[in-house]
C-alpha cells in the first residue's frame, strides 16, 4: 500500500470539518415562512398573465396589419394607386414578420407639405362601352297599322293596311358629326325617308346638314307619319304642300340658333334638288329654296308659345319655266303644369299656307289652314279635334273642308291606339264620312324628331 502524504491528510480533515459544520447549521436554521413562498408564486402568475396578454395583443395587431395590407393591395389592383403600391409591401412584411416586442406608440406625423400646383385635367379615353356605339348605332322599328270603315269618294283607303314600317339608324360618327337614317317600308316598296349627316362644330355656331331631308317648311311637313297626332295629314298639306311625301329630297341645310333671356330664335336656310309632289327640277340648275324663321318663348313654368314663318320657291312640272311659291305661318301653344304633368296637358296648333302656282295661261293663288287641339284628360288618355280648310293648288275656285274628332290611348310610351272620326266635303266631288283607327308600336330606342 502506498504511503499517504501528510499534507493531503490534513486537507481532507479540514474539508470534512467544514461540511459537518454546514450540515449542522442547516439542520438547526428555522424554515422559510409560507407567506413568503405564496407571495413569490403570485408574482410569477402575474408575470405569466402579462406575457399572455401581450401575446394576445401582438396577435391582434398582426392580424389587423395583415388585413390592412390586403385591402391596400385590392385598391392598388383596382385603381392602380402609386401610393398604395408603395405602402402595401412594407405593411405586409411587417405583419408577416414574427413579433418580438409589444407595440409602441406611433410617432407624431410630420408637418404637412405645401400643396402642389394644380395641373389642368388630362383627357382620358372614353370607356369601351361608349366607343363601341360607333359600330352599334341606335336601331328602332316603328309600325303604323291603319284601318278604315265608311265611304270616301276621293281618297278611299284599304280596310286594313300596314301603312308604313319605319326603321331608324342613329349614331355619333365622330366628335364633329352624327348620322341619322330613316328607311320607310310600305306596300309600294322601300325608300329612304331621310338620311343625312349633321356637322356640329362649325364656326359661328352654325349647324350644317347634308343628305335627304324633309324641308323645314311649317310643322306638319317636318313630321314623320308616326309622329303625327292624327291618323292622317290635314287637307292643306294634301292640297298645297305635297301630302305624305311633302317637300323633301336631297339637299343641304344651314341653321343657326340665337338664344337670349327673352326668347329662343332659330334661322334655317335650305336648298334642294327636288323631285317631289310640289317642286320638280327639269335641269341641274333648277333648285328649290326653303327658308324658315322660328321663335320660341316660355310664358310661364308650364306654358310656352312657338311661332314660325316659312317660305319655299322652286320649279314645278306643270309646264316649262313654271314655278310655285309657298308662304306659311304656324303657331303652337303648349300647356303642361309641372305638378300634374303626367295627367294633364294641352297642345293647340294652327298652320296657314298661301300658294302661288304657275299654270298654263294663268296663275293660281290658293289658301288653306287647319286648327287642332289635343288634350290629355287622364294618365293615358287623350282627346282631340281638328278643322280643315284648303283651296286646291291648280284650281283655287275649289275649296275642301273637313273636321275630325280623335281619341287616343297610350298603353306605354312604345305604343298608341287611336280612333278618328273624319267628315270631309270635297268641293265638286262629294262627301266622305269615315272612322279610322290606328295602332302604333315601336321596337328599340327611336330618337326624337323635330320639336
Amino acid at each position: 500500500m502506498a504511503r499517504v502524504s501528510r499534507p493531503l491528510i490534513l486537507l481532507t480533515a479540514c474539508v470534512g470539518g467544514l461540511l459537518s459544520a454546514s450540515l449542522a447549521h442547516a439542520q438547526s436554521a428555522p424554515p422559510v415562512p409560507a407567506s413568503q413562498v405564496s407571495g413569490a408564486d403570485d408574482v410569477v402568475r402575474q408575470i405569466e398573465a402579462l406575457k399572455q396578454e401581450i401575446a394576445a395583443l401582438r396577435q391582434e395587431y398582426d392580424a389587423r396589419l395583415a388585413g390592412l395590407a390586403q385591402r391596400l393591395d385590392e385598391l392598388q389592383r383596382a385603381q392602380g394607386g402609386v401610393a398604395a403600391a408603395a405602402a402595401a409591401p412594407g405593411i405586409a412584411e411587417h405583419a408577416a414578420a414574427p413579433a418580438q416586442a409589444p407595440p409602441q406608440a406611433a410617432p407624431e406625423p410630420p408637418a404637412p407639405a405645401p400643396p402642389a400646383p394644380v395641373e389642368p385635367p388630362v383627357a382620358t379615353p372614353a370607356p369601351p362601352g361608349i366607343g363601341s356605339k360607333v359600330f352599334n348605332p341606335d336601331i328602332a322599328v316603328i309600325g303604323n297599322f291603319l284601318g278604315a270603315t265608311g265611304t270616301n269618294p276621293v281618297n278611299e283607303t284599304p280596310t286594313f293596311d300596314l301603312n308604313e314600317a319605319e326603321a331608324s339608324f342613329q349614331a355619333v360618327i365622330d366628335p364633329y358629326a352624327r348620322g341619322d337614317f330613316y328607311f320607310a317600308f310600305n306596300p309600294s316598296g322601300v325608300e329612304i325617308e331621310e338620311g343625312f349627316v349633321t356637322f356640329l362644330t362649325l364656326p359661328a355656331d352654325l349647324l350644317l346638314r347634308a343628305g335627304k331631308m324633309r324641308a323645314a317648311f311649317g310643322k306638319v311637313n317636318t313630321m314623320h307619319t308616326h309622329a303625327l297626332p292624327w291618323t292622317d295629314r290635314p287637307l292643306v298639306t294634301d292640297n298645297l304642300v305635297g301630302g305624305d311625301e311633302g317637300i323633301s329630297d336631297s339637299g343641304m341645310s344651314l341653321s343657326r340658333l340665337l338664344n337670349n333671356p327673352l326668347f329662343f330664335l332659330e334661322a334655317i336656310g335650305e336648298v334642294y334638288y327636288s323631285n317631289d309632289e310640289v317642286f320638280e327640277a327639269s335641269k341641274r340648275s333648277a333648285l328649290t329654296y326653303v327658308g324658315r324663321l322660328r321663335g320660341y318663348r316660355d310664358l310661364t313654368e308650364g306654358t310656352n308659345l312657338d311661332v314660325g314663318t316659312s317660305i319655299a320657291y322652286g320649279p314645278t312640272a306643270v309646264g316649262p319655266d313654271t314655278h310655285a311659291r309657298l308662304i306659311g305661318i304656324d303657331a303652337t301653344f303648349r300647356y303642361r303644369p309641372l305638378r300634374r304633368a303626367i295627367y294633364r296637358r294641352l297642345l293647340a296648333r294652327t298652320e296657314l299656307v298661301w300658294s302661288r302656282q304657275d299654270t298654263t295661261g294663268a296663275t293660281q293663288n290658293a289658301f288653306g289652314w287647319y286648327g287642332s287641339a289635343d288634350y290629355q284628360f287622364a294618365r293615358r288618355w287623350f282627346a282631340g279635334a281638328r278643322y280643315d280648310y284648303s283651296q286646291q293648288a291648280l284650281d283655287a275656285s275649289l275649296a275642301d273642308r273637313g273636321g275630325s274628332l280623335l281619341l287616343t290611348f297610350w298603353p306605354s310610351e312604345f305604343s298608341q291606339v287611336r280612333g278618328q272620326y273624319r267628315h270631309t266635303r270635297y268641293d265638286g266631288a262629294g262627301t266622305a264620312n269615315e272612322f279610322l283607327f290606328q295602332f302604333l308600336f315601336s321596337i328599340g330606342a327611336h330618337g326624337a324628331h323635330v320639336f
